[in-house]
């Protein structure tokens, strides 16, 4: 039997199952109780062969120094380079490596002790490797880092990474400390003279201090949407519902200048509040609209009165010039005159001269007439 290896191959003989040595590239003649296995130069031998045939392999001094072992202990990762490439993370374990063409360097990383590589791109591979965790902080938020239950440190906007360590639970907490707004809707309230009446409410407020608010304050959120509508609710009943449709904006100011120092005590800060809604019963809503269109029907029929005594004074003032002036009394008979003709189309006159009549009507005066 004989058997060529290349140049990027190496040969190991084996007699009966057992390892005898590692073969050179070039041309062999066995016989036929010889077994030959080929592994590549170019393929990591840890992934052709199981541990226990490498150690086989390693008692052959020549297989020995042609290769390169790395051990990575437990709370270790080690970064693998080839030709001073970046190659791949490993995790903790024994590789082994053609040492040959390629030049093989390591790495290694303490996960337990080591700080965090200030490289994000070497950082971002350990995390793919599943060594790292990656935690990303967006704008207007804050991250509180927690590990086994106690808080560490707080995170402002960035990446960050962690090693990935056993007997360490990390939990991340986000606080938002942009401006955001709080509604309550569908408020139902009974007001001071017994309307029962349905309320919408809003308040734009922010966080102040986020590690603060976190620490000290279970569920911040609800506890702030709770003190508002206790707050609003109990303002709001004091009132009347005269005062609640008139005076809005006031009720809105006083409310704001209630809610300041619960906020303060949330770590919040409040900057506007305002009644949105106010919607009334089916029954109530009618009442209003009767005493609404009353309002209106008097106001109307205080105009026209104003009017028709306005036109009066007119008149009276026309015919008083009218009287003192023979003229003016002529010409406003042409006036009309005028209008008539405008408005009629054929005129029968029984009975005398239509056009001596209209000569008697211009040309005659108010006393001869």
């Amino acid at each position: 039997m004989h058997l060529i290896i290349t140049e990027s191959e190496r040969g190991f003989l084996f007699k009966k199952g057992k390892f005898v040595r590692m073969l050179e590239a070039g041309k062999y003649f066995f016989n036929l109780n010889r077994q030959i296995r080929k592994a590549k130069l170019s393929e990591p031998l840890t992934g052709q062969f199981d541990q226990a045939m490498l150690d086989c392999f390693l008692q052959d001094e020549n297989f020995k120094k042609q290769t390169i072992s790395q051990d990575v202990p437990d709370d270790h990762a080690a970064i693998h380079r080839i030709n001073g490439h970046f190659k791949e993370i490993l995790k903790s374990g024994r590789y082994l490596y053609w040492n040959v063409n390629e030049k093989h360097s390591f790495e290694l990383f303490n996960i337990r002790n080591a700080g965090i590589p200030d490289d994000l791109q070497l950082c971002e591979k350990f995390y793919k490797a599943g060594c790292m965790t990656r935690l990303e902080v967006s704008e207007n938020q804050t991250a509180l880092l927690f590990e086994n239950e106690t808080f560490r440190s707080s995170l402002t906007p960035g990446i960050y990474y962690f090693w990935n360590q056993d007997g360490i639970r990390r939990k991340i907490r986000f606080m938002e400390h942009k401006k955001r707004l709080l509604s309550l809707n569908g408020q139902e309230i009974l007001t001071k003279d017994k309307v029962g009446i349905r309320l919408n409410f809003v308040c734009s407020f922010q966080v102040t201090n986020c590690v603060s608010a976190c620490l000290e304050i279970d569920n911040l959120d609800e506890q702030f949407r709770t003190a508002v509508q206790l707050t609003v609710r109990e303002f709001i009943a004091g009132c009347t519902l005269d005062e609640l449709l008139t005076q809005r904006d006031e009720i809105s100011e006083k409310l704001a200048e209630i809610l300041h120092p619960k906020a303060e005590k949330l770590y919040i800060r409040i900057f506007d509040t305002g009644i949105k809604d106010i919607i009334l019963p089916g029954e109530i809503q009618n009442i209003m609209n009767s005493v609404l269109l009353a309002e209106k029907k008097a106001q109307a029929n205080v105009i026209a009165r104003r009017e028709e005594v306005a036109s009066t004074r007119s008149l009276l003032n026309t015919a008083k010039l009218m009287d003192e002036n023979k003229t003016l009394y002529k010409l406003k008979e042409l006036e009309y005159l005028e209008k008539i003709c405008e408005n009629v189309g054929n005129i029968s006159v029984s009975g005398g001269d239509l056009l001596e009549h209209l000569r008697a009507i211009i040309g005659t005066d108010r006393n001869q007439k």
